[in-house]
């Protein structure tokens, strides 16, 4: 092999693989990072990885193409893996990958490689990316091939290669963040019955220490898509940037889950997703104001089916696809706001308006009203309870009751009047 594009953090697994592919492929090793919203962990990404060993490093911004093509359709879908994860790690690596891809393509690599291990889910959400854009190009995972078989073997090979990195023996989580959560996996945590430390979280406040006094936060929609933040229009970076700021200062979108790993075990990791938390609260109370009945039981069905897809890697099939064009039809007349009051860890919806919603006051008064004859309500009664109503005729008629079926005669309205 003469090159390979290998999909770099600058974080423990992939710092140390840049030297190992190196000493068994003998080949030029060029890294892809992708800035989909890790702060300052990419600060001297690109240094790390030359000092590695590394022939380029390319560094692609994309924030707002992740928030606007991945995070909002999956949203919008009101995807939620296992009753709780909000899918932050599943919908980025899709996004990554394809960078990946495309720089490989454009400079001719004859391999891709990436730093998951053979125990998780990431190894099937980028391998899956590979084979529909390049199903041509081999794959190296080293997780799968080397001799390192933890944490510690890892960090001792970092410092027998001179590889500069952040985790330790003693803090030893791993961690993955962008701008729509982080996650916090190992050590500690590894025990499904330990309390997670106070100095884990980085993007939420201790409900505890959160401010004393709540706080009402206005998110606007538009066919769906979150457009605003207290009546300030956004763009997708900075809305789900405000979000996150008011979420995490009020404690909101912490997430403790024992889930199910696509490769069959059970795994524990702790989650902060603050603004996207409220997002989906936001989002939800919407669509019960404007989505009718059958509508919404329709896209309960296909929420659950998205988040699987998502979960595993398939993000690129035409099942996908198909699922977001019934979303987008779905989501033509969810427009209008929500406001949720934040207050120490906790959310309760403070108010929500659409010019679309199907609530009208006129129908649901207990007041007097024109617009909704009462007495309609007993025949429309008689024939939803009809199948009820034929059995129980029959069982009775089974015993030998005689009934009669006739029903009651309406009373005349001079006598109801009188």
């Amino acid at each position: 092999m003469k090159t390979i594009v290998l999909a770099y953090s600058g974080g423990l697994d992939t710092s140390i693989i840049v030297p190992w592919l190196r000493e068994h492929y003998d080949a030029r090793v060029v890294c892809v990072a992708a800035d989909i919203g890790q702060g300052d962990e990419l600060e001297g990404v690109r240094e790390k990885a030359l000092a590695s060993g590394a022939a380029e490093c390319h560094i692609a911004d994309l924030r707002e193409e992740f928030v606007r093509d991945y995070i909002f359709p999956t949203l919008r879908a009101g995807a939620i893996y296992g009753r709780k994860y909000l899918l932050g790690t599943s919908m980025a690596r899709p996004i990554i990958a394809k960078r990946q891809v495309e720089v490989a393509l454009e400079i001719g690599a004859d391999a891709l490689a990436h730093g998951c291990t053979g125990k998780g889910n990431d190894q099937v959400r980028f391998e899956l990316t590979y084979m529909a854009m390049a199903p041509h190009l081999p794959v190296i995972a080293p997780w799968r091939m080397w001799d390192i078989r933890s944490r510690e073997d890892a960090l001792a090979y970092a410092a027998e290669k001179n590889v500069p990195v952040a985790a330790t023996t003693t803090k030893i989580y791993s961690r993955d963040r962008n701008i729509w959560h982080i996650s916090h996996e190992g050590g500690v945590l590894e025990d499904p019955n330990s309390v997670p430390p106070k100095d884990l979280f980085m993007l939420s406040t201790d409900p505890a220490d959160a401010p004393d006094q709540h706080e009402d936060v206005v998110i606007g929609f538009e066919k769906g898509t979150p457009v605003s933040v207290n009546g300030k229009r956004l763009g997708p970076v900075a809305l789900l940037e405000t979000l996150n700021k008011i979420g995490g200062r009020h404690g909101i979108g912490r997430a403790d889950i024992v889930e199910d790993r696509l490769v069959g075990m059970k795994s524990r990791g702790v989650y902060e997703t603050p603004g996207g938390t409220l997002l989906y609260t936001a989002h939800s109370e919407l669509e019960q104001l404007v989505l009718d009945r059958r509508t919404l039981a329709a896209k309960d069905l296909i929420a659950p089916r998205y988040a699987d897809l998502v979960y595993e890697g398939r993000w690129w099939t035409t099942e996908r696809e198909s699922y977001d064009a019934f979303v987008n039809v779905t989501q033509e007349r969810v427009t209008g706001s929500v406001t949720i009051r934040c207050w120490k860890g906790n959310m309760t919806i403070a108010g929500r308006e659409s010019a679309e919603a199907l609530y009208d006051e006129r129908f649901v008064t207990f007041g007097e009203d024109d617009v909704y004859a009462q007495s309609d309500a007993a025949g429309f009664i008689r024939l939803y309870g009809l199948s009820a109503r034929v059995r129980a005729l029959k069982d009775l008629e089974a015993k030998g009751v005689k009934v009669e079926t006739k029903s009651l005669p309406a009373p005349s309205l001079e006598k109801v009047k009188a």
